[in-house]
């Protein structure tokens, strides 16, 4: 879960690698993976898609005891918003959603109005703002 991400698992991170469009999207799930090198394109194993990737630095140490990673990968369910507008996420998000466009090399992510589905603030209506319709 993304609340669950200590900032400090980020320090090495130097490169955030998009598959998709990340404008496209409300939001994503992030998770920290363990994973047998540091860059390039992980293994996927979950059900759905992955949409993105972090690059961790040569300065990055395995995990002595497994000789792995922590990376984080971003993906997608199949009954997240973007394949099905009116689901079970049409309002509200995954507990690991965050917004891509808050995301960045050591910067975890963080949920917005826009990444959770929710109404206008009063602030957004008073400059004119509006969400996207779903």
């Amino acid at each position: 879960m993304s609340a669950l991400i200590d900032p400090s698992e980020l320090q090495h991170e130097v490169e955030i690698r998009w598959l998709e469009d990340p404008e496209k999207l409300d939001y994503v799930r992030q998770v920290l993976d363990r994973l047998s090198s540091r860059k390039g394109r992980p293994p996927y194993h979950r059900d759905g898609r992955m949409v993105g990737y972090a690059i961790l630095g040569p300065e990055a140490k395995a995990s002595p005891a497994s000789g792995t990673w922590r990376r984080r990968v971003f993906w997608l369910a199949p009954h997240d918003r973007d394949q099905q507008p009116a689901g079970v996420y049409a309002s509200g998000a995954p507990s690991e959603a965050v917004d891509p466009r808050t995301i960045a090399p050591t910067i975890k992510g963080e949920k917005t109005e826009r990444s959770q589905g929710g109404p206008a603030s009063p602030a957004m209506v008073e400059l004119g703002i509006t969400l996207p319709r779903f």
